[in-house]
């Protein structure tokens, strides 16, 4: 696969510079987070870890709530290094640090700062997938990478309307989205709107679901039918201009609608598949089919 930088399978695996530089990345992380430590009070913090399940959460929850009063700027420091050192280096798991923003700090200040961390994780994933991530993208999803690249490159037109909708749904992984957006050359300035504004449904979602943290037996009650439906409905939406300007996909999307029903009944495998995941599955197809004809 030939990119702006040419043979990316040539430059694998990553040069000194390339290792020196990401290491730089992490150091800097590092000496944030012990920043922070530094102007907390003598205590016991082994509850200071990567939530892995929503018991986990709860106990970290239940830890910071005094500290988020009487410590506001050393949490919020310290949830921000976090959250975007999760993102830049594609760590799982930001869905319990969204939960936890919620449970922290309300709804409407916990969507703002979800967006601003999950904006400035994207970026800061960009910048350096732009720099050493070219070989890296290239062996862990060669297939997608180019049926990405090949998306953007017809999409130059609409490319913000397009990033919008895969922010928006469930198309493409968001963690794939910020390391391959630089090597198939989206413009920073289009991801970075597209990242801003198409976050905050999802933001909106989970931090709500925060508030209630008690309540959530597990993290499949974040997304119901009701919530994946109305992130398609929205994403659909950030897209109406485009169909509304191509006269094609206008006299094409009844056929397309009615393709995907027939495919959900003739094939076994989808046919199998739990109902959400089957809309999921239909959906992103569909929105995929759709900038396909247009």
């Amino acid at each position: 696969m030939k990119g702006k930088g040419g043979n990316v399978g040539s430059r694998f695996p990553l040069s000194f510079w390339e290792v020196g530089a990401a290491s730089s990345v992490v150091l800097g992380f590092v000496l944030c987070l012990l920043g922070v430590y530094q102007t907390m009070p003598a205590s016991d913090y082994s509850f200071l870890k990567l939530p892995r399940t929503l018991e986990d959460l709860q106990i970290l929850r239940d830890h910071l709530e005094t500290y988020t009063i009487d410590y506001t700027a050393q949490v919020l420091v310290w949830y921000c290094v976090v959250y975007i050192s999760m993102q830049t280096f594609m760590i799982p798991g930001t869905v319990f640090m969204s939960l936890l923003a919620g449970a922290l700090f309300g709804v409407l200040k916990g969507v703002a700062l979800v967006v601003f961390t999950a904006t400035a994780g994207a970026s800061s994933c960009y910048f350096l997938s732009k720099l050493i991530g070219r070989p890296l993208v290239f062996s862990l999803w060669p297939d997608k990478l180019s049926f990405f690249q090949e998306q953007v490159a017809r999409r130059r037109g609409g490319l913000l309307n397009y990033m919008l909708f895969l922010r928006l749904t469930p198309t493409l992984p968001n963690t794939f989205i910020n390391v391959a957006s630089p090597i198939v050359d989206v413009p920073y300035h289009i991801f970075f709107l597209a990242t801003l504004i198409g976050l905050i449904p999802a933001a909106y979602v989970t931090v709500k679901a925060g508030t209630a943290l008690g309540e959530l037996q597990s993290i499949g009650d974040l997304y119901d039918f009701n919530s994946i439906a109305t992130l398609f409905l929205i994403g659909i939406i950030s897209i109406t201009p485009t169909l509304m300007s191509k006269t094609k996909c206008n006299t094409q999307l009844s056929l397309l609608v009615g393709s995907f029903v027939n495919a959900a009944d003739d094939t076994d495998d989808l046919g199998r598949m739990p109902d959400l995941h089957k809309f999921i599955f239909l959906m992103g197809l569909f929105g995929l089919e759709v900038w396909g004809w247009c």
